[in-house]
């Protein structure tokens, strides 16, 4: 148990460097983009779950829904940021 953990915060800081990197304009940093990663890969799995989607098992899978979660979040957090 305790390494599925490890395996989504190591999934998250990927995805939201990653995302990070995709979103440019206004920038939180990098910690906060990790943190939004995390958050992200989250969200990213909710929605694929909910709407069916299966890229298939194993890390790069994970890394792809968790990075597709961290850029919407990042998305709507820098559009909030500008209103």
């Amino acid at each position: 148990m305790e390494y599925k953990i490890i395996a989504w915060l190591v999934i998250g800081v990927i995805a939201g460097w990653l995302a990070g990197q995709v979103v440019k304009g206004g920038g939180f940093g990098l910690i906060v983009d990790i943190i939004v990663g995390i958050i992200g890969a989250v969200i990213g799995g909710f929605l694929a779950g909910a709407l069916g989607i299966s890229i298939g098992g194993g890390m790069i899978g994970s890394i792809i829904i968790a990075f597709i979660g961290a850029v919407i979040l990042l998305l709507i957090l820098r559009l909030i940021k500008r209103a």
